[in-house]
Parts: structure tokens; C-alpha cells; sequence
């Protein structure tokens, strides 16, 4: 019996980090609401946020295709990556995702030192998309496993970052301390004659120094000692200060140190603005600029539920994630929204406050977090089960004592 079920679901999730990428997450949702549900109308639409993933999803949204490439990799030693060349309205637009060529899940566990890994491989991408005579350029932050300030990829793209003796600074955020200026003579010359508009999606509440920098907040999620953040905020000061002198005429006047999303991806998001590149939050670059090639907020309006997930709802989840979005544009439509995760982490509870309506975990027993990673997809399958059995019978339950009350 469950003819009181709502029918038309929108299942719109994040990635799990290091586990499933947003494809897999909202494929593993459908098929678990489908155990339930078989006659429900689903419309799975993985959500872009930037990080592991972003490039992939959008060239399946707008029929583009992956261009796999070489590239160095976080700790100095070459990967394979990709950036995407979009389809349909977006065509011309190329998508450089941060995760593929420096994110978190190519730093080896016993090498996750902050001070050391680089984003040259990023700037290595947006080089060869800029090569190839392509000028749009999104750069999706996310999943970092850096904290260089984007001194890599500056490197990568012709800047020469010098010491107080005109030396070229070795690649990590530990050297940040010693930059002394930017000589940008062998810039690219799409981005020297500013014919490259290059636009990073990012999280706006990232900042690069102060209390609230990179180096406190995310330093030491990424490895880093006490003495290591000292070290790495020390140079975000020096960092932030050589780019507002040195930056290109273009980015005249930003606040490096302060300004919203300077602190994204470990930094890159001051360097890249250095470049004149335009910082924006992550949803307004990915959903509200057509490039996803979807209209969430059209789906939001004949939906009856939402499910939504990410792979750990706490307290950093109302500072931007998906979910967040996802439950402010639902709010806006009236519409129920659940939230699934590997992980219900501290102030997870808070989310009720931004619309939110209930939270679950889709481990059922303790485990190890290296097996919840390696068996996602199925502990996501069962848990999306449960749920749905769960709302069946509540809606059964409603329906049965409304009968009874006639």
C-alpha cells in the first residue's frame, strides 16, 4: 500500500569523497528508492560542486567530452587527469576540476603534508585548454590536497615567483614565506593580453588568512602540524601581500588576504585572481550559469520530495555544501528535503535550521571508515531502502487513521 507516497522524487546529491563520485551517489539512490518505490517518477540529477567529479558531470549534462592528459601531480610526480570540453549551450567552455590534477585523493596518506604538495598540475590543465585556443575556462575548487596559494599553477602558466635573490621558489605553501615578488614577463599571453576569461567556482566563506585561513581551518585536515600552520599562515601573509603588489592591472584592488573565496582550494583562489581570474560561489558558476545543462529550480517545482546527500552532514554542511543549496532552493518551493551521509558529524543538527527536514546515515553498524568507503555504493543502496520503507509506512499510517476518522 502506497498509493499516499509522494511519486515525483528529485534525487540531487554531492559526491562522497574518496568513495563515490556524484554520478555514482545519485545512481545508488535511484536504485535503492526503486526497491521500494518501483512505480516512483525519479529524476536523478547529480549535482556539480567544484570538487572530484565536477568535469565529468557537466560534459555528460551538456554532451561535451573528457580530454585526458598527463599532468604533475600534488606531490611532485606525474598523474593522469583530464579537463572537460563542454557541449550544447556551453560549447566553448572548457572545465578544469581542481581534484583531478591536486586534489586529496592523489596525495598519498603517508605524504599529506601541506607544506609540500602543489597545484602545478592545475595550472599545467588550464595552460593546455588556453593552448588549444579555448578562453572560457571554469575551474572547479574542491577536494583539495594542497595549500600552496596556487603558487603551482601560477608557475605552470608562466609567472616566475622569486626569493629576495631573484631565484626561482621551490613548488609548497612552506615556501610562500620566502616569495619576494612575481615577474610576469612569460605569462601566458591569453591571460597577459586578457583574452582568457577564467571563472573558479568556489566557496565563497574561504578565506585565506587570518583566524578563519586556510592555513588554521584547513591545515590541519590536510596533515599539518601545529608548527606547520604557524608556518603556512605566516606565509599567506607574505603571499597575500606580494600578490596585491605584483598582481596583474586587471585584479588591482582585491583583498587577497580577506576577500571571498581567496582561500578556496588551499589558496588557489588568491592566486588565480592574481591572474584577473573572477571568483564566484560554487552554485551561481555551476547551476545558475547553465552550464550543469539543467534548471534545478524548474525540477524543484513539480518534485514531491527531495533526496539529497554528501558524505559527511556537520557542521560545515550550511557553509555552501550541496545539501545546503539543494534544501534553500526546496524551501523556496515548499518542498520536503532528506539529507543522507556516510558520516553525521558534530553540529550535524543544524541543517534542520536551513531546511533540512530529516538526516540519516547510511552506515547501519560500526565499521571502519576504510570499509564504509570501500562498500559506499551498497550502504548507500540499503540505506536509501530503509528510508523509503520508512516514509512508506508513515504515510500508510497517516492514511489508514484518516480512513478510520471518516
Amino acid at each position: 500500500m502506497v498509493s499516499h507516497f509522494p511519486q515525483n522524487i528529485l534525487v540531487a546529491p554531492s559526491g562522497f569523497k574518496e568513495s563515490l563520485d556524484s554520478n555514482a551517489v545519485a545512481a545508488a539512490i535511484q536504485a535503492g528508492v526503486r526497491r521500494a518505490v518501483p512505480g516512483a517518477m525519479i529524476r536523478a540529477v547529480p549535482i556539480a560542486d567544484g570538487g572530484e567529479g565536477t568535469a565529468e558531470t557537466l560534459a555528460t549534462a551538456t554532451a561535451g567530452h573528457l580530454i585526458p592528459m598527463t599532468v604533475t601531480g600534488p606531490v611532485g610526480q606525474p598523474v593522469e587527469s583530464h579537463y572537460a570540453v563542454l557541449g550544447g549551450s556551453a560549447k566553448g567552455t572548457a572545465v578544469v576540476e581542481m581534484a583531478a590534477a591536486a586534489g586529496l585523493r592523489l596525495v598519498p596518506k603517508d605524504q599529506r603534508d601541506p607544506g609540500a604538495t602543489a597545484t602545478r598540475g592545475v595550472g599545467e590543465l588550464i595552460a593546455a585548454a588556453l593552448d588549444e585556443g579555448i578562453l572560457q575556462i571554469l575551474v572547479g575548487c574542491g577536494d583539495s590536497g594542497t595549500s600552496d596559494g596556487g603558487l603551482g599553477a601560477l608557475k605552470a602558466l608562466g609567472v616566475g615567483v622569486l626569493d629576495a635573490d631573484g631565484k626561482e621558489v621551490p613548488d609548497g605553501g612552506s615556501y610562500l614565506t620566502k616569495v619576494d615578488r612575481l615577474d610576469m614577463t612569460n605569462l601566458h599571453p591569453a591571460l597577459k593580453d586578457g583574452s582568457a576569461q577564467i571563472t573558479l567556482a568556489l566557496n565563497p566563506h574561504n578565506v585565506l588568512t587570518g583566524p578563519k585561513g586556510v592555513a588554521r581551518v584547513f591545515g590541519p585536515q590536510k596533515g599539518a602540524t601545529p608548527e606547520q600552520v604557524e608556518q603556512l599562515s605566516d606565509g599567506f601573509d607574505n603571499w597575500a601581500a606580494v600578490l596585491g603588489r605584483d598582481c596583474v592591472e586587471s585584479a588591482r584592488g582585491t583583498n587577497f588576504a580577506h576577500g571571498v573565496g581567496t582561500g578556496a582550494s588551499g589558496g588557489l583562489g588568491a592566486g588565480m585572481a592574481a591572474l584577473g581570474a573572477t571568483l564566484m560561489p560554487r552554485f551561481q558558476a555551476l547551476l545558475d550559469s547553465g552550464l550543469a545543462g539543467i534548471d534545478l529550480d524548474d525540477l524543484l517545482s513539480t518534485a514531491d520530495l527531495v533526496i539529497t546527500a554528501e558524505g559527511a552532514i556537520d557542521f560545515q554542511t550550511p557553509k555552501g555544501k550541496v545539501p545546503a543549496e539543494i534544501a534553500r532552493r526546496a524551501t523556496l518551493h515548499g518542498v520536503p528535503v532528506i539529507g543522507l551521509a556516510g558520516t553525521l558529524g558534530k553540529g550535524s543538527r543544524d541543517v534542520y535550521d536551513i531546511g533540512i527536514d530529516a538526516i540519516a546515515s547510511i552506515v547501519p553498524v560500526p565499521m571502519s571508515l576504510q570499509d564504509a568507503v570501500a562498500d559506499g555504493e551498497r550502504l548507500l543502496v540499503e540505506a536509501t531502502e530503509r528510508l523509503m520503507r520508512t516514509l512508506i509506512l508513515g504515510a500508510n499510517i497517516a492514511a489508514a487513521r484518516i480512513g478510520r476518522d471518516r
